[in-house]
């Protein structure tokens, strides 16, 4: 067994340029306790300044002890420490090991800052763990590739500097070096499936294969070799195959290429918006249930995170819709002079009052001797009717949806803005009325926030009713 030397760090980590921080993702345990000490003895030799964070996961009742051991630590390294505390909630059915990976990147993600690296202690063991869970799943090249020694995190990358020591050489080296560190009693629960992989099946399988770790790992990075070649043929298939609505598929161009292609262009089009991967299960539905459906169909599969819909030839991938507000509900809204924000339910963001005096979106008949007016908000009704300027007749609100484009399922989420009893506009995709001699109080309207931000069907709408250039962003 060759010993560990922390000079392989400082040299793995030299080809990282412009770099600001290099964070070590400290958790107390053995691994970690390795990779912070030989940081530390190679701080002068690393691309950036070293720091270390912590997770408190609060799952176990000494996890106030670990963290004030992880910051003992720290001190005597002179590493500064931030330590973060992570409020898992998993629902019923999810896995505690799935939540809580999610919520540690978030929570990396969240603090890594531009140019910034954060060094997680993952070794060849758990390289050769992850593989044999990602074939126990079924998992295609990109899971049987397990976890890369690089990856974005938020605006930094995160690094896997380990990936090539086995746990027996680290655990030799924390000896050596005296080290202490945390024994987290959960890791020899065997009822996580990683844990009875290591403790009951592993050990059993290098009896026979004392190579076992060094093998997989290689066969892990040959599935990584394969996966990116599926992806580089996935992109240039994926680069021609935008639909009408902004990160949308044209669905008659997907339609067009075979079976297996299709899967991977949908696999990297999931990824490349940031959402979960679907098992075999959804994959396949997608295929045969929403591809296959008629244009004016509303099909959709979901699975943790995901849904994926189709309008007309696009097929869109959304976060989870939530509840639409109840049609019955109405919001007054007091509006004039002054710029004036609503903020709406169903964390529909924000609507906004910006006075003009062109008036060129909205008009509202003069208010109180104050100058203002109160309106009123509702979403989901049915049975109206709206002219826009522009046009020469009044056409029912279904109609104008079609003819701008909005999918049936972003309509009950629309707010639809009333003077009294009469529609004046539907958000700020256009307004409903025709100016006249009695109009004095003038502004516009715009939609805001995060829900309007993810709405490609909606920001793909001007207020004339047109489609924008492709590379249309929403403000």
């Amino acid at each position: 067994m060759t010993p560990f030397d922390p000079g392989n760090l400082a040299a793995l980590l030299a080809r990282f340029q412009n770099v600001s921080r290099c964070w070590i993702g400290f958790s107390g345990g053995l691994d970690s306790s390795v990779l912070l000490s030989a940081a530390a003895s190679v701080r002068e030799r690393l691309p950036g300044a070293l720091q270390a964070v912590h997770l408190d996961h609060g799952l176990h009742p000494d996890s106030a002890t670990w963290a004030a051991h992880c910051q003992s630590q720290c001190d005597a390294l002179v590493i500064p420490l931030t330590i973060r505390c992570l409020h898992l909630q998993p629902h019923p059915g999810e896995s505690i090991e799935a939540v809580a990976r999610e919520a540690r990147y978030r929570a990396f993600s969240s603090l890594l800052g531009p140019g910034d690296l954060l060094l997680a202690a993952h070794n060849r063991d758990d390289q050769a763990e992850t593989l044999l869970l990602a074939l126990l799943r079924g998992s295609g090249v990109q899971g049987l590739a397990a976890m890369p020694f690089e990856m974005p995190c938020g605006p930094g990358r995160l690094i896997r500097p380990l990936l090539d020591t086995t746990r027996e050489t680290l655990t030799a080296y924390a000896q050596t070096q005296g080290l202490d560190w945390i024994d987290d009693p959960s890791n020899r629960v065997t009822s996580l499936d990683r844990n009875y992989l290591r403790h009951r099946v592993l050990p059993v399988l290098r009896e026979r294969w004392p190579a076992l770790a060094t093998t997989l790992s290689r066969s892990a990075s040959h599935c990584a070799e394969a996966a990116e070649l599926t992806d580089r043929l996935a992109a240039q298939t994926l680069d021609g195959l935008g639909g009408a609505h902004p990160g949308t598929l044209d669905i008659p161009g997907l339609v067009r290429i075979d079976r297996v292609l299709q899967k991977s262009v949908l696999r990297l089009w999931l990824r490349r918006r940031g959402f979960v991967v679907p098992d075999t299960r959804h994959l396949r539905r997608i295929l045969d249930e929403i591809l296959t459906a008629r244009a004016d169909a509303n099909p959709l599969v979901a699975w943790s995170g995901c849904e994926i819909r189709r309008y007309r030839r696009d097929l869109f991938a959304l976060p989870p819709l939530p509840a639409p507000p109840s049609p019955a509900s109405a919001i007054n809204w007091s509006v004039g002079e002054e710029m004036t924000t609503l903020e709406l339910p169903s964390g529909l963001g924000r609507l906004e009052w910006h006075p003009t005096a062109k008036g060129d979106r909205l008009s509202v008949i003069k208010g109180d001797e104050t100058g203002q007016k109160t309106l009123k908000v509702r979403f989901g009704l049915t049975g109206l009717n709206c002219r826009r300027p522009a046009d020469s007749h009044t056409r029912s609100l279904k109609k104008l949806y079609q003819t701008l484009g909005i999918p049936v399922w972003w309509r009950p989420y629309i707010p639809l803005v009333f003077d009294g009893d009469t529609l004046i506009a539907i958000a700020d995709v256009c307004h409903c009325r025709e100016r006249d001699a009695g109009v004095e109080t003038m502004g516009e309207l715009r939609w805001r926030g995060t829900f309007r931000e993810k709405s490609a069907s909606l920001d793909a709408v001007t207020l004339s009713g047109k489609m924008p250039d492709p590379g249309f962003l929403p403000a």
